[in-house]
């Protein structure tokens, strides 16, 4: 067992952990003796118990070359960094090897100790801990000659535990102690970002964002710039400047510009990103923050700054190459893709125990199906027990039956297996593995890599790559940028004309009339049954509804109503009502219905005179849902709303509804940015259908559902589709015609 004692141990072990697991997922070859000596400063190593060579030779009974191999480790970590190891779990060996241990102690001057494995952390899960081992070897749970664990003693024991445990033995628990305290250290609390390759006459990062922000606001706004702009954005750069961010933003910019400069689409936002203006002037984002009222602080909080987090859609066909020009422009060792680790959910864990349990499958696969599992409902198990009578009568009905749910609950939930992130991207200052420990795994050929050529991968998920300071970033493949993209192309090719679709207008009523029809097949964010209704009953009419409806169209909202209420005041069968005066502004767009989390940060600066970052830590407290979180940010509000001058009664009404709505508010930024997709591509039905369907076709070309719904409603829309053709139909080819002919 190796365990670090200071920084430096703790890198050691990094790099000693990336060395191992140089064979992909859980390949781990044996770190030989002369790696481990380069990296044994700052490691405080322990002779384990049952593993190592020194416990082998014990148990072999050849004491001298445990002796020596004891001599090797202490002369390798130094005498005060390496202890020998001695356990109890009930198994017969440990007593020869604990012997064996005290006696090397002795001869060599060595400090013992007592440790205990913890495979479990709980006596009382050893059973579920056993389930697990027969489920991973594919064994009856009965099986005699299966891989077990002796007993039931391989959990997290306490102090008096250890003591009761080794009751002759207090030294080797002070020693325990003693060691523990040599590995007390606090981490450092900094981010690792990589070093931005800075052109000629510009010394730091900051001074290139700056220049290029003020050139890209001068191309959207014009010069001089407007008092607004130049407000927001001298506002944002010095909140980016102070914490530290500029390279950041620059490593991002560059790599959009990379995909644009590849004619590889682009989205225009996503996520609270949009909310930039300084992102917006960049180029990440396409979306004007102040035409929308989109709130930088939603994004980056300056009283509590944490890493940003910019996520981006490229071209699903193409996100490939830009992880790759990624990789060459900051080296292939400092980009790594991240882990992400699959979780045993309900339904997967009562079949894998019924199995264990030699429970017929048929009737596992019955009882599987009594538990709800999907994305708009899904229950645990003991929920589920709780919650349907069928699943509860069926518990009490044998006792294998109440021992599989039981069982089943103990497990659901843990780490069952790993793979890679879909969309994450880590990228270091250095060499990858000397910040985090990381694997191989093949890829699958993205980008210009050879199907099976070894990516690597992170042993840290998202969130522990964010606690210690990695820059992380989603480039997200998204199929709507390719379908508008091949819809340009063939308009080009079919008609001559040149479409600039980030130069649309926004309030063209053919497009709305397409959407209030109910054609809602193939546009983006709209395509459910529900999106399409939705539509239809507000009577769509501006780019706002399209907004408020991918807000609202999210199970929160829907649960509490939300949406009916938005439309039956958009139509006039409810009168309009806001809960105070000077909320009209807020709300006037959603007729008075908290719809975004940016409201939820407006009525807290209107009303009770918070800045829009202490109101960003109230929008928090209620996203999260902590009772206690919300009720001390909500009296703070109503606290500060009363001394403001506003009526006690009025305000806390008020907080109630920000409590009740608040908790399903979305972000708007999102909300905006996604809508302009939702547009883009009913305007390209609407005006151009024949492209439009040819191109949504070819996206969804190995989806025979699919394409059967795009090609009835492509003749539904008066387009012929044509049978396939050699030479007529092409494919995403500028020098054929489309399989699509209008009558």
């Amino acid at each position: 067992m190796l365990l670090a004692s200071n920084a430096e141990g703790y890198k050691n072990l990094i790099r000693l952990s990336s060395i191992g697991y140089t064979e992909g997922f859980y390949r781990r070859p044996r770190i030989d003796k002369e790696v481990l000596a380069q990296y044994s400063d700052g490691i405080v190593c322990l002779a384990a118990c049952l593993s190592g060579e020194i416990s082998l030779y014990l148990r072999q009974g050849n004491y001298q070359e445990a002796k020596r191999s004891a001599e090797w480790f202490a002369k390798t970590f130094g005498p005060d960094r390496f202890w020998l190891e001695i356990q109890k779990h009930g198994i017969p060996e440990e007593a020869v090897v604990a012997e064996g241990m005290v006696q090397l102690g002795k001869d060599l001057g060595l400090g013992v100790l007592a440790t205990n494995d913890a495979h479990y952390l709980r006596r009382d899960d050893a059973q579920a801990h056993d389930v697990l081992l027969a489920i991973a070897t594919g064994s009856d749970l009965d099986d005699p000659n299966r891989f077990r664990f002796t007993g039931q003693e391989s959990y997290v024991k306490s102090e008096a535990e250890m003591r009761a445990l080794f009751p002759d033995d207090g030294d080797t628990i002070d020693a325990t102690q003693q060691v523990a305290d040599m590995c007390e250290f606090d981490f450092e609390q900094r981010y690792f970002l990589p070093e931005f390759p800075l052109p000629e006459n510009y010394a730091t990062d900051e001074a290139l964002l700056e220049h290029l922000g003020r050139e890209g606001l001068q191309q959207r706004y014009g010069d001089p710039l407007p008092n607004a702009v130049e407000e927001r954005f001298t506002y944002e750069i010095e909140v980016i400047n102070t914490a530290g961010y500029a390279g950041y933003f620059l490593i991002v910019q560059d790599f959009i510009a990379a995909a644009r400069e590849r004619d590889i689409p682009v989205g225009p936002g996503r996520g609270s990103a949009a909310g930039s203006i300084v992102a917006y002037a960049l180029g990440i984002t396409k979306v004007d923050p102040l035409a929308y009222d989109l709130l930088f602080e939603r994004f980056l909080n300056p009283e509590r700054v944490s890493m940003p987090d910019i996520d981006i859609d490229f071209c699903f066909e193409r996100r490939g190459e830009i992880i790759e020009y990624v990789r060459q422009r900051y080296g292939e060792d400092s980009v790594g893709q991240i882990i992400t680790f699959g979780t045993m959910k309900a339904r997967a864990a009562v079949k894998d125990v019924a199995r264990v349990l030699k429970i017929p499958p048929s009737e596992a696969d019955k009882i599987t199906k009594l538990i709800p599992s999907g994305p708009a409902y899904s229950l645990t198990i003991p929920e589920a027990v709780k919650k349907i009578t069928e699943l509860r009568d069926l518990a009490a009905s044998a006792p294998v039956y109440q021992r599989m749910i039981d069982l089943s609950s103990r497990i659901e939930g843990i780490s069952r297996h790993a793979s890679v992130h879909a969309a994450g991207v880590v990228i270091a200052p250095g060499p990858l593995r000397e910040y985090v420990p990381v694997c191989t795994a093949p890829t699958k050929g993205a980008g210009q890599r050879q199907r099976g050529e070894n990516a690597i991968i992170t042993q840290y998920d998202m969130v522990a790559l964010e606690k210690v300071g990695m820059l992380k970033m989603d480039l997200l493949g998204l199929k709507t940028l390719t379908v508008i993209h091949d819809a340009v192309k063939l308009v080009h090719h079919r008609q001559g004309v040149d479409l600039d679709m980030d130069t649309l207008a926004l309030d063209d009523d053919a497009v709305y009339q397409l959407l209030r029809s109910g054609r809602t097949s193939g546009v983006f964010q709209f395509e459910s049954p529900l999106a399409t209704e939705t539509l239809r009953n507000m009577k769509c009419d501006r780019f706002d509804d399209l907004v408020a409806c991918n807000a609202l169209l999210r199970p929160g909202p829907l649960d509490a109503g939300m949406h009916t209420v938005f439309i039956r005041r958009k139509l006039g069968k409810e009168k309009v009502r806001y809960p105070h005066p000077a909320l009209e502004e807020v709300l006037e767009s959603t007729y008075g219905v908290i719809t975004y989390q940016e409201q939820v940060m407006r009525i807290a600066n209107v009303l009770a005179g918070f800045s829009l970052a202490e109101a960003d830590v109230l929008r928090k407290a209620v996203g999260k849902k902590d009772a206690a979180l919300i009720r001390r940010e909500l009296e703070g509000f109503i606290k500060r709303a009363v001394a403001a001058g506003h009526d006690r009664k009025v305000i806390e009404d008020i907080a109630g509804q920000i409590e009740t709505f608040g908790r399903y508010g979305f972000n708007k930024s999102h909300s905006v940015a996604y809508s302009i997709l939702s547009y883009q591509t009913a305007w390209l039905k609407t005006h151009y259908p024949a492209e439009f369907m040819a191109a949504l076709l070819s996206s969804e070309i190995g989806n025979t559902d699919k394409v059967v719904q795009y090609i009835n409603e492509a003749r539904e829309m008066g387009l012929e589709v044509l049978p396939p053709d050699i030479i007529a139909s092409g494919f995403r080819s500028e020098e054929h015609t489309s399989e699509l002919q209008s009558h």
